[in-house]
């Protein structure tokens, strides 16, 4: 079965299914349509079948431009039908893996899609799994219910843990030169999920296990949780020093080696940092053990929002004027720069810390137009002259390149710029206070 599917990819007949089209999904799937290969999404969102087979995408780095000569050409189809993975000779799982609000994780989307995989189980197939979780997810979780069809993994069918690396609007890497790593059950396993992305990829690092897979995703994700944490506290340390911490970033980053810059914030945003160390931290406790820089960093973290809260308020009183009844202009609600993801954007819990404290809230995000919020949706506001104006105070919470900073500046009363963003305007500075 081994050789039967390293020649399918070799002649690009693989029949490749990608199981959810998100940030995630579509990306990948995309990639192995325009590498030649037959690429059926699976999907549960009727909406989303229906955007992709009209040859349209609504993720950040995928334009329609690429969705739609797939799918003219056969080569991308979008379908809600499980039985259709009877055809696949590969089956990638990309689906969403939140954390429960006491932070354990949440891995019903995994096994939804099981629920679509195991009746349709057959000879040759291989099950990759992709979403970030807890080391030992893959052998504890996905290869029981795999087993329990009778065919052995490793000879009959293979299973692989691949994590994916996607970071929304990075100009300069994506995931066709993002190298990538995978872990199999078995060598066979490893072999076959190895050259399933060297199809697409240019560099893929076999590791011995899945478990040791899991675990390069953690280990990446908490390297950014904690540093950024670390960076968030000496922005705490400044703000009561009286130093600007962004000068001290800069001058610490002049030395050449031994240091490595992260920049302080609103808090974290997006699926991936805010919440996949704490699959490592929860899977550490059921072995006895407190992750602490895990614990803490997540701490100092998630405290960001009500940070900017009391900036904002100490900027208000020095002027004579409190949070309440006071307009506050947000610019940027997603998470981060030049993207429309706002999951986990610590910019909607400072909507929600303002209007408590009786202020009244509008935003603006050239990428948002809108948003759920409570019982309806809030809509961006289109940016004016006049609007900036009777504005109280604008708080800068994603630093888009669309924005024209130096306008802002010189229409605004006062501006709290929690990403630096305003830093090379040039008049106007005594308006702005930064995080």
């Amino acid at each position: 079965m081994i050789n039967d599917l390293l020649k399918k990819f070799d002649k690009k007949t693989a029949k490749v299914g990608i199981m959810g089209l998100g940030y995630v999904g579509l990306p990948l799937a995309v990639e192995f349509a325009e590498a030649g290969f037959r690429v059926t999404g699976f999907e549960i969102s009727d909406k989303k079948i229906k955007l992709i087979n009209a040859g349209k995408s609504d993720i950040d780095d995928i334009p329609d431009e690429r969705v739609a000569p797939l799918v003219k050409a056969g080569l991308l189809v979008a379908t809600g039908e499980p039985k259709l993975i009877k055809t696949m000779d590969t089956v990638s799982i990309c689906v969403p893996t939140p954390l429960s609000k006491t932070k354990d994780p949440d891995v019903s989307f995994i096994l939804a899609a099981m629920d679509w995989v195991k009746p349709n189980l057959h000879k040759g197939l291989l099950v990759v799994l992709e979403s970030t979780t807890y080391p030992g997810t893959t052998d504890d979780l996905i290869l029981p219910i795999l087993e329990q069809s009778g065919l052995k993994v490793g000879k009959d069918i293979f299973l692989a843990f691949s994590p994916e690396r996607v970071d929304p609007g990075n100009a300069r890497f994506n995931t066709k030169n993002t190298p990538r790593v995978v872990g199999g059950i078995t060598p066979n396993c490893t072999k076959a999920a190895q050259k399933y992305y060297q199809q697409i990829l240019e560099d893929v690092y076999p590791l011995s296990s899945t478990k040791a897979a899991e675990m390069v995703k953690l280990l990446e994700n908490t390297f950014r949780l904690v540093n950024i944490g670390l960076v968030n506290e000496v922005a705490l340390m400044c703000d009561r020093l009286k130093l600007n911490v962004w000068e001290i970033i800069d001058a610490a980053s002049t030395k050449p080696f031994g240091f490595m810059p992260f920049y302080p914030g609103p808090g974290l945003g997006g699926h991936c940092i805010p919440i996949d160390p704490h699959y490592l931290s929860w899977k550490l406790k059921s072995l006895n053990y407190y992750a602490r820089f895990i614990e803490l960093a997540g701490d100092i973290n998630s405290h960001m929002p009500e940070y900017v809260i009391d900036r904002v308020r100490r900027m208000l009183n020095e002027h004579g004027r409190s949070i309440k009844g006071n307009t506050v202009l947000v610019l940027g609600i997603a998470y981060k720069k030049d993207i429309k993801d706002v999951r986990e954007s610590p910019a909607l819990d400072i909507i929600h810390l303002l209007e408590t404290e009786g202020a009244k809230v509008i935003y603006n995000d050239p990428h948002v137009p809108q948003i759920r919020w409570k019982d309806g949706t809030l809509k961006s506001t289109k940016l004016t002259t006049d609007l900036l104006k009777k504005v109280d105070l604008a708080v800068i919470l994603t630093d888009h390149n669309a924005y024209d900073y130096q306008w802002i500046v010189d229409n605004t009363k006062l501006i709290f710029d929690t990403r630096n963003a305003a830093k090379k305007v040039q008049k106007g500075r005594k308006k702005i206070t930064v995080l």
